[in-house]
């Protein structure tokens, strides 16, 4: 199948100004495919070509299978690593009782969203690409560029925590190796710079893969080495329980007047503790931000929210009990001493080399995570630029370049390689400047939870649904959203509050581990 391109002017997809239209019109009288009889009866009509969809666009080709491993590229990410510190801060009761409730949240916010990428029918109403067109579609006004600046702001800082991850596993493996080598007389103190700046280089090569619907074997293998090194970590979790011989930990969470890296933890530090704790969490389960993005690349039919709902079940399922797995056994393995990155708690002693396939999986699996996140900020910005200048060859004109060896063609946009270039070098050099893996993922949890997650879908589906004031389920979605914004903004004081911690004792680009 040819490639399909979504970042290019929307002319290019249009039948009417297309200069390829002949083709496509020959095309569009093939023999056409053989539809089932009854869902032909409900959307007549909408399947009249085995190379285009309704929209003119070519076929989508996204099962459940592959909306799946987007979600947990997306889901399974960095943020299972800090999930024994959170729970070391909430306790044995409140840890898994939150993540819990997060889940089920997420899930059922999840499923009013994917009602939403369609306006109207649900197999025959006009499509909304992104999450900002489901927005425009049912909300309009000034919310569309709120949300819009939420939502990319959200990217953006996502890019960079996962640059802070990437490069503290890097030096993870370094360091096991030093370790090792010197039998444990070398501290191997090392700065995360060069980590950073590999990773960012390897992140401008992949980010010039044009369309996210491309990606989608990036997110396969990204998927695999997340539950590889939830597994290594899961498996270290339960070898340390084993030798200590009991569960670590308290019912209420870090006690007060533990000494750590940070200092004697104080009944201030306890509750800011908590606080980001929940921001945490809520970075690790949101997808939401990417959902609509991910459903624009499912086939249809089915309906692609009857799709996206089984792979939204799925995911969450699949990534809950890892969660619970991976947090409470690293709680239970280190107690109070839970590390904000589970891996990097076990030392570098034996075995260190499993240690080292775990910290690679991750490295692994966040150059297809910054992919998965990063290219929907990416078409954002060419087809805002290339509507804007849409004369200019510069921003809408592709070059075919031979890849050699391959005996393909790479078609190179010259904006789109520019541009991906600048933002990837970007959110490296604020990564170096700022490289607190916990606060910053504490910080994007709480800034990105509620408004995304809770508000926008909520207040969407009140309006498809034409909910009327003050009945019993516009209260219930009401009282929700609520909630959670006050979970969102207790979540951003608390990470805040790290961040500014952390800032007394750091000198920019002088940071060592």
């Amino acid at each position: 199948m040819l490639p399909r391109s979504r970042t290019l002017p929307a002319r290019i997809h249009d039948s009417v100004n297309d200069e390829n239209r002949n083709q496509r019109s020959y095309l569009q009288v093939e023999a056409q495919p053989k539809i089932d009889e009854d869902t032909e009866s409900l959307n007549p009509g909408q399947y009249n070509s085995k190379c285009f969809d309704d929209d003119g666009r070519l076929k989508r080709t996204g099962t459940v299978w592959t909306a799946t491993s987007h979600i947990i590229t997306a889901v399974i990410g960095s943020g299972v690593l800090s999930l024994a510190w959170a729970i070391g801060q909430l306790g044995w009761i409140a840890g898994p009782t939150v993540m819990i409730l997060f889940a089920f949240v997420i899930l059922y916010t999840s499923n009013l969203l994917c009602n939403c990428y369609r306006t109207g029918d649900p197999l025959t109403g006009r499509r909304n690409y992104t999450y900002m067109d489901a927005v425009r579609s049912n909300l309009g006004g000034g919310q569309v560029k709120l949300c819009g600046a939420i939502q990319y702001v959200n990217l953006f800082g996502v890019a960079i925590g996962y640059t802070i991850a990437a490069s503290i596993s890097m030096m993870a493996i370094k360091r096991s190796n030093c370790f090792h080598s010197s039998g444990g007389e070398d501290p191997c103190h090392m700065s995360s710079n060069m980590y950073m700046i590999i990773f960012g280089i390897t992140e401008i090569v992949f980010s010039q893969i044009p369309d996210f619907d491309q990606v989608w074997w990036l997110s396969i293998v990204a998927a695999v080495m997340s539950f590889t090194y939830s597994t290594v970590g899961l498996a270290l979790g339960v070898a340390k329980v084993a030798e200590n011989g009991s569960f670590r930990g308290s019912l209420m969470g870090i006690s007060i007047g533990t000494v750590t890296k940070s200092g004697t933890v104080t009944t201030t530090q306890k509750v800011w503790r908590n606080l980001q704790a929940l921001g945490d969490i809520a970075f690790a389960y949101s997808y939401s931000i990417i959902l609509i993005e991910i459903q624009d690349t499912v086939r249809s039919p089915p309906a692609e929210s009857k799709t996206m709902k089984k792979a939204s079940t799925i995911s969450i399922a699949i990534t809950t009990i890892f969660y619970m797995l991976c947090g409470c056994m690293g709680y239970a393995a280190f107690g109070d001493e839970a590390p904000g990155n589970l891996l990097t708690g076990f030392g570098f002693y034996n075995p260190y080399w499993l240690l080292d396939i775990a910290n690679l999986a991750i490295v692994i699996h966040l150059v297809g995570a910054y992919q998965v996140f990063c290219q929907p900020l990416f078409a954002f910005v060419e087809k805002w630029s290339a509507s804007r200048w849409h004369k200019s060859e510069l921003i809408t004109r592709e070059y075919e370049v031979r890849i050699p060896c391959t005996g393909t063609t790479y078609k190179l946009n010259l904006f789109r390689a520019v541009w991906r270039t600048i933002f990837v070098v970007l959110t490296t050099v604020i990564s170096m400047l700022m490289p607190f893996f916990n606060d910053v993922v504490g910080i994007l949890g709480a800034f990105g939870f509620w408004p995304l997650t809770v508000y926008f879908p909520v207040e969407m589906y009140i309006a498809q649904n034409k909910i009327r004031p003050w009945t019993s389920r516009w209260l219930g979605l009401r009282i929700l959203s609520f909630t959670c914004l006050l979970v969102s903004l207790a979540a951003a004081c608390g990470s805040v509050a790290g961040v500014v911690l952390d800032l007394k004792s750091y000198r920019p680009f002088k940071s060592t581990y």
